[in-house]
């Protein structure tokens, strides 16, 4: 019973449901926006249906504290009649008791809580910053950019700042919820300083992770298949990027709709412009009374937020002329209204009145339409600012070189720069939180504070003035350096995972450091510092370029002054990786790996020895180098043997492993790789958040492909789709990527094409939606195999070819001798075996510059079928043997059953039939279990044959 309490029932009359606690009003099941005081009358009337409720009692009730007529009463009584019906058909719902008060004069009805779309709603508001409790004037421009967005595919609120664009958005985002099914984004640029940054930006608000040059074409993969609506708020400054980019977005997905909020319009191709003017205000008129200033919505706005810190305020007959004069002054715009009523309880209403002509008459008296709007408001702040003492003007100067939110010990840094100790430093910031001059921003860990941007834009002017400007930015950048490098000591550098992460949301003030340090004005050494503090920080976040961009900076710095060598170890680390996933398998990413593993090996720091052995590990298995990464392997077993770490002894066994799979040492690898099993949370230290790989998900896929490989299909699907669950627990992308791209392999080599194309679709989409390129190719490639397997030969042959193209321009050469082998069966299947024989040829000789590997038999085997079809039976012969020599010394019964069943046909064909039984029983008695695989039923149908 209780549990149903906390719900929110609904009452019913006529075509309308009212959900008290949720404070919603539906009309025929869609949602009607109604003012916030019109809707506590209602709230009000129907608690106590059919009795009448004195006039007193429901101001009482509406207007708490503020003491108001009956004219405001009226006046939203009648807006809630219109609401409700035009005419006669509202004021059956509501009815005037002459001398009395009001009645709600029609039964209403209870409904249980909604389980359904309402439910949805409210799962859905949290995508979405909340909306105002109560927004006072703007029912209007609601309603008509509701409608707007419903007609057309992209608005912009346009208007001054201040002026509550984003408030409205917000509303207007909140309103189209359910017709979107919840799928609303909302992105913040206030806090985007580059327009380099734009699309990563947008990207980031839609959950989607950043590894590409250039994220747009993973973008509009990402939109052209979903119906939502992005909300863009505070655009200005970003128009130049921002304005192609959303024409491009809206013209290329077709379901997508956008509204922003600016300053000015984008001008855009398909752009429709809403300008949001300011708050209503009383005219200039003798005789106003109290309610006939109420009535309009900027005196509202006012009193409310009076009333929020004096609970006994009461707006008088003398005082209301003052109010509509403030109003007028400040030309209606919200934020300024509500700076000057933050003043009302300092200085009363006649003295702000007074402070208000004489700061500002030099701006707005008798010219107000010729000044520019942002002057409107940045005279209101600088009022407001004049007001504060010298050391809050100071710390709020200050505070304007963060961007975005940041925590109370960055602004006393920054204030100690001022001179100002720490005591006096934390009762200024708590007067500016007071009076409305910081906010707060919401944190799991602790709690965030913020300038909103007009505040900040304003005071930044200030503090350029002041002279400080240089002072504070270098305390800025230093606080930053020394934070990062504090985190990676607490956290163990590169043996603790996820030490970066709980602290993402300093990004930006990250970013704004780093540019000071490599700017003309800023300090060079300050900025490679801090760019080797923040390098595992990006790597960590998945940042992989902006790791590049500020790494390649620092480098390129140190090269004229002599480099700190584990700062120079760090940097080139981090160069390494980013360079390796966003721009493909360089010989620059070996250049950056080498020089790094020597310097920690100078330093004798043997974590980073094996982290950096890791690296040249995952960068030569790319390459298709198996054996360079089975040596690498080997330093690494060295290496562990110092550290005598039980956890860096399993690392170092699971890159073994992989090393000895991909070259073909089946037997080997199994063995090395079967403890990945054991679910062993020590085995990330060295991985998780650094290189994007987590070591025992690669261990596990090898396993997984070695069990197939040496006989044991049943247990190779049981391993690869542990491996796959494991891989989503982890929430890595790049994991998450490898453990789809190994595994379904052993789907496809089984037989289960559902299986197998269900993992390539999602591996497609993973890929898109992560900007992991070469992974996106390698599924391609995957879906032309399972093409292959169906019998779509055209297809298929494109498929690989298309995978093949842009795997070879990235050099990720681990997957094209698999791709090649299987275009040369397509080639074959398509009457071309010249052809296919020259594509075989050439993917053998590919691995001939790096020794044998995993695939070598059943290239061997590919080849002798295009012999044999070509009619070279000997030469087939003699190919297929070599197959099956190499497949028994690699233990990959796998493979030896594939290359005996091919040596079979021909034997067949020639009259040996009984070798071909001699050879083939005992491989298919070996198999203990999968009876259902494919190759394994090919082959019994083959000896069924036989007999």
């Amino acid at each position: 019973m209780a549990e149903n309490d906390n719900q929110d029932s609904a009452v019913a009359f006529g075509p309308f449901r009212l959900f008290p606690k949720s404070r919603l009003l539906e009309k025929d099941g869609a949602p009607l926006h109604l003012g916030g005081r019109a809707l506590d009358i209602l709230i009000c009337l129907a608690e106590r249906a059919g009795e009448v409720v004195d006039k007193r009692e429901l101001v009482k009730r509406v207007w708490a504290d503020v003491n108001v007529d009956e004219g405001s009463l009226r006046f939203h009584i009648a807006a809630l009649r219109k609401a409700l019906g035009e005419g006669n058909e509202g004021s059956r719902y509501v009815v005037n008791v002459p001398g009395r008060g009001y009645c709600f004069a029609v039964p209403l009805s209870r409904t249980a809580p909604s389980e359904g779309r309402s439910t949805e709603i409210a799962s859905s508001v949290r995508l979405l910053p909340a909306p105002l409790t109560r927004m006072i004037g703007r029912d209007d421009a609601v309603e008509k950019i509701t409608s707007e967005l419903s007609l057309h595919r992209f608005v912009t609120i346009v208007g001054p700042g201040g002026i509550g664009k984003t408030s409205v958005a917000l509303a207007v985002a909140h309103r189209h919820l359910a017709a979107f099914d919840g799928q609303v984004s909302f992105v913040d640029f206030g806090a985007v300083s580059d327009a380099r940054l734009v699309p990563g930006s947008i990207a980031s608000a839609l959950g989607l992770t950043v590894n590409s040059e250039d994220p747009i074409p993973g973008l509009l993969t990402f939109l052209r298949s979903r119906q939502m609506l992005l909300v863009f708020d505070s655009c200005e400054h970003l128009l130049d990027e921002l304005a192609p980019l959303t024409e491009r977005l809206v013209r290329e997905a077709p379901n997508l709709h956008v509204m922003a909020t600016s300053r000015e319009s984008l001008r855009s191709e398909g752009e429709r412009v809403y300008r949001l003017f300011p708050l209503d205000c009383p005219p200039q008129q003798d005789g106003l009374g109290v309610a006939d200033i109420l009535a309009y919505p900027a005196s509202q706005l006012f009193v409310e937020r009076i009333a929020e810190s004096l609970s006994e305020f009461e707006l008088s007959d003398d005082e209301a002329p003052l109010v509509a004069d403030i109003c007028r002054r400040l030309d209606g715009i919200a934020l300024a209204i509500e700076l000057a009523a933050g003043r009302v309880n300092a200085y009363g209403i006649a003295g702000t009145a007074e402070l208000l002509d004489s700061r500002f008459s030099l701006l707005w008296r008798g010219r107000r339409t010729a000044i520019p709007r942002h002057q409107t408001l940045s005279a209101a702040l600088s009022w407001s600012y004049d007001l504060l003492p010298p050391v809050e003007s100071a710390v709020l100067r200050g505070l304007s070189v963060f961007v975005g939110p940041f925590t109370l010990e960055a602004a006393l840094a920054v204030a100690s720069c001022q001179g100002i100790d720490e005591p006096a430093g934390m009762e200024a910031i708590s007067n500016l939180l007071s009076k409305s001059l910081i906010a707060t921003s919401p944190a799991q860990r602790r709690l965030r504070y913020r300038l909103l941007d007009t505040t900040r834009a304003f005071v930044a002017d200030k503090l350029v003035e002041s002279g400080e400007a240089p002072r504070v930015a270098r305390a800025h950048a230093e606080y930053f350096r020394d934070f990062l490098l504090d985190i990676s000591l607490k956290s163990n550098g590169l043996q603790s995972a996820g030490g970066f992460l709980p602290y993402a949301d300093h990004l930006p003030n990250v970013r704004a450091a780093l540019a000071w340090g490599f700017s003309d004005e800023g300090d060079w050494v300050i900025g490679v510092d801090l760019a080797a503090s923040a390098a595992q920080f990006f790597l960590e976040l998945t940042l992989l370029t902006e790791c590049y961009r500020w790494t390649q900076q620092a480098l390129a710095a140190l090269d004229a002054a002599p480099a700190d060598a584990r700062q120079e170890m760090t940097l080139q680390a981090a160069l390494g990786v980013s360079v390796m996933f966003t721009q493909g398998n360089t010989e620059a990413v070996r250049s950056a790996f080498t020089r790094s593993l020597h310097l920690a090996q100078e330093l004798d720091d043997l974590h980073w020895q094996l982290w950096l052995l890791r690296g040249l590990h995952i960068y030569l298995t790319r390459v298709g180098d198996f054996h360079g990464a089975l040596e690498v392997s080997e330093q690494g077993e060295n290496v562990a043997s110092r550290l005598n770490d039980p956890t860096s002894t399993l690392n170092v066994e699971w890159m073994l492993g992989v090393a000895h799979h991909l070259i073909g040492n089946q037997d080997k690898a199994v063995q090395f790789c079967e403890s990945a099993m054991v679910h062993n949370p020590g085995s990330q230290r060295l991985n998780i958040g650094h290189l994007g790989y987590d070591d025992r998900i690669v261990a596990l896929v090898a396993l997984a492909r070695g069990l197939w490989l040496t006989g044991r299909p049943d247990r190779a699907i049981e391993a690869a789709r542990y491996t796959v669950r494991e891989a989503e627990q982890l929430e890595q992308p790049l994991t998450l990527g490898i453990a789809l791209i190994w595994t379904i392999y052993v789907f496809l080599w089984v037989g289960d094409c559902a299986s197998a194309e269900s993992m390539i679709e999602r591996l497609i989409d993973h890929a898109a939606r992560h900007f992991l390129g070469p992974y996106h190719a390698v599924g391609i490639g995957q879906k032309g195999l399972l093409l292959l397997q169906r019998g779509d030969v055209d297809d298929a042959v494109e498929h690989l070819r298309r995978s093949q193209a842009t795997l070879y321009a990235t050099r990720h050469r681990i997957m094209t001798t698999v791709f090649a082998t299987a275009l040369a069966e397509g080639l074959t299947s398509q009457g071309r075996p010249e052809e296919a024989l020259g594509t075989i040829d050439e993917a053998i000789a590919q691995i001939g510059d790096h020794g044998e590997s995993f695939d070598m038999p059943e290239m061997l085997r590919v080849r002798g079928d295009i012999l044999a079809q070509l009619g070279h039976d000997a030469e087939a012969e003699t190919c297929l043997e070599s197959s099956l020599a190499l497949s028994r010394r690699q233990c990959a019964l796998a493979w030896e059953l594939r290359g005996a069943l091919s040596l079979g046909r021909i034997w067949q064909r020639t009259g040996r039939v009984g070798e071909a039984s001699r050879m083939l029983a005992p491989l298919v008695a070996h198999y203990q279990e999968g009876v259902a695989s494919r190759d394994l039923a090919r082959a019994k149908d083959f000896l069924g044959a036989l007999d």
